[in-house]
């Protein structure tokens, strides 16, 4: 196993590269003035854009701009905005509201979508099945942000009166419940029929029908052997979504007007912040690395015949 980390930790190593010089790139390669989000409709003073180009090092060329940038990275300066405050900080401020969005998203989404899908796994074909069925197609087939203004008019003011319009600045975990589930709409809908698929093939398969030969409890059964087993494939699509929930809150945190990544990033674009960019998607880059060896470190223990020794 050890060498199986090691090996994985550096594998890492050029995907992390390749991914954030090619963020690196799109970002300040744009066509026009890299500084327009900061003079607005008038053009900056030469002074100005002299000034600036002088701090983004965009004289050089841009993979000696990647290396400089990844050199203050490695020593904890993410960069500063336009106005001269710390990326940083930004990110610090923001990160801990969307990562605790997206935590209670994927909660909701293994709680309630791995319910049904066992549910439905086991039981086969009948009146759960098909509302399962129906109402996940329901789910994927409407977009987020329609999920997210439904349960706002719903639950908020103008419906049943049980959540504010908008959160607090540093909202509690009860505050983000019905955004989390706005969020996690989709992945709870694909997460319950993941489950449901593999629940029904694995219920057939030898080492099912040998631990019910052999007499064992149906408890055990299934929560030992085709739970264990059926679950990695959801596995796999929850770790990976914790990162994608993270990219993806722009939408849920503009409807319930919550202070994250998602606001900082769709800011960032409007006002061509580069720096603000590059260091979020960064961020959501590394949160994807660490999400992805989690998962294929967690193969090993959920399933005894993978030996990646």
């Amino acid at each position: 196993m050890t060498r199986y980390v090691l090996r994985r930790l550096l594998q890492l190593i050029p995907v992390f590269f390749g991914t954030t010089f090619l963020i690196y790139v799109l970002v300040w390669a744009v066509p026009g003035d890299p500084f327009s989000g900061k003079c607005g409709q008038t053009a900056c003073p030469s002074a100005y854009i002299a000034q600036m180009t002088e701090k983004f090092h965009l004289n050089d060329n841009l993979f000696v701009q990647y290396l400089k940038y990844l050199g203050s990275l490695f020593t904890g300066d993410w960069g500063e905005t336009f106005n001269g405050t710390s990326v940083g900080e930004l990110i610090a401020t923001s990160y801990p509201i969307t990562l605790r969005l997206a935590v209670i998203a994927v909660v909701i989404e293994a709680l309630i979508g791995l319910t049904a899908g066992v549910l439905t796994g086991l039981r086969g074909k009948g009146f759960l099945d098909n509302l399962v069925l129906v109402s996940t197609t329901f789910l994927i087939s409407l977009p987020v942000f329609v999920t997210a203004i439904v349960l706002q008019l719903a639950l908020g003011g103008n419906g049943l009166g049980l959540i504010e319009a908008s959160v607090s600045e540093d909202p509690s975990v009860g505050e983000l419940i019905v955004p989390g589930l706005a969020l996690g709409s989709l992945s709870m809908a694909y997460v319950a029929r993941l489950a449901r698929t593999s629940i029904a093939e694995n219920r057939r398969a030898d080492y099912v029908r040998t631990a019910i030969a052999k007499g064992q409890p149906q408890s055990r059964v299934v929560g030992v052997h085709l739970l264990r087993n059926s679950v990695i494939p959801v596995l796999t699509f929850l770790g990976t979504d914790l990162g994608a929930l993270m990219g993806g809150a722009i939408v849920t945190e503009g409807v319930f007007n919550i202070n994250g990544l998602g606001g900082l990033i769709f800011r960032g674009i409007q006002n061509r912040e580069s720096a603000t960019v590059v260091g979020v998607v960064v961020l959501l880059v590394l949160v994807y690395l660490l999400m992805s060896l989690i998962v294929d470190l967690l193969y090993a223990v959920l399933d005894p015949r993978i030996r990646y020794d």
